[in-house]
């Protein structure tokens, strides 16, 4: 049993899912967050925070387990001036908040987790990334990553471990990156996304959160993980396994000009499903975790059938 967990950005399809999975696992879960969260349960409460400023929730940090932070802007919007800082400075705030809360902890907690993403890396077609051997670039957003990683580093509390999670699509059937393709799939535009050749790397959301109760209890695991299953496949394959999974077998391709005119009315960018991503999780893979859908379409297959996020 796990005492206490605090999860940061908490209002979010990953923090959600955390707090969902851990419940029966956790004495207490602390949830901080800027607006107000149901308490769904006895064992879980909300803290407010700013991100930003030392106040009354650095005591919650007190004697915790684990801090799990996810606190950053949703890159899911148009990568305007204004949004671009917002996407810097959620992430490089709240992650230096954090680490000057946890100097001041007479008992830090004993782990933590702090977010970063798979898009660090290059856009590739032929070459896995993983921890050791992944080129990273200076494009937008790997340099997110870049500096998000880099402030991380800078804060070392004695007897805190601390691990960064470069995750991949996460896929739900309540949320994350699976909806949108559904909607896709439902209208008939589900053949392939651009050229169809780029690589879609992706987790299942029960795996994700496995990997986070994986890293608690393996007091080894430290420093860089990639987060993602180790079956990254080409966009083509990956629709074409979710519309057999949603029984609609016929589609029509969506060309990457009109994904691009399309990602502006709906205020998203055309990266987030155009940029290949092929990622491999080595280090997960080597240390001992056991993937329960290392397989897209035993994911989907499960995604589809399954309203409920977590069981």
């Amino acid at each position: 049993m796990i005492n206490k967990i605090i999860i940061t950005g908490a209002n979010g399809f990953l923090g959600t899912s955390l707090s969902d999975y851990f419940q029966s696992a956790a004495t207490e879960i602390v949830l901080l967050a800027r607006k107000p969260l149901r308490e769904k349960h006895k064992n879980i409460k909300w803290v407010r925070w700013d991100g930003e400023t030392l106040d009354r929730w650095t005591a919650t940090l007190e004697g915790a387990d684990v801090l799990i932070n996810l606190a950053g802007k949703s890159v899911d919007c148009r990568y305007t001036e204004e949004n671009k800082k917002l996407i810097y400075s959620s992430r490089l705030r709240s992650t230096n908040i954090l680490g000057e809360a946890l100097k001041q902890c007479a008992k830090p907690p004993a782990l933590w987790i702090n977010a970063s993403s798979a898009t660090i890396y290059c856009a590739s077609y032929d070459k896995l990334m993983t921890e050791r051997d992944g080129e990273t670039g200076s494009d937008f957003s790997m340099d997110v990553c870049k500096q998000w990683e880099t402030e991380f580093s800078k804060h070392e509390i004695p007897g805190v471990r601390k691990i960064v999670l470069r995750t991949s699509i996460v896929m739900g059937a309540g949320g994350g990156a699976l909806q949108p393709l559904q909607n896709l799939v439902r209208a008939g535009l589900g053949r392939r996304l651009g050229s169809g050749d780029q690589f879609f790397s992706w987790i299942h959301i029960r795996d994700f959160c496995k990997t986070i109760d994986w890293m608690i209890n393996n007091k080894k695991a430290s420093g860089i993980y990639n987060i993602t299953a180790p079956n990254p496949l080409i966009n083509s394959k990956f629709m074409e396994a979710l519309r057999t999974a949603m029984h609609m077998p016929l589609a029509i391709a969506v060309p990457e000009r009109l994904l691009r005119l399309g990602a502006i009315f709906i205020g998203t960018e055309p990266e987030l499903v155009l940029k290949s991503r092929k990622v491999y999780p080595k280090r997960l893979l080597d240390e001992g975790f056991v993937f329960e859908f290392p397989d897209v379409r035993t994911a989907v297959e499960d995604l589809c059938r399954t309203k409920k996020t977590i069981t």
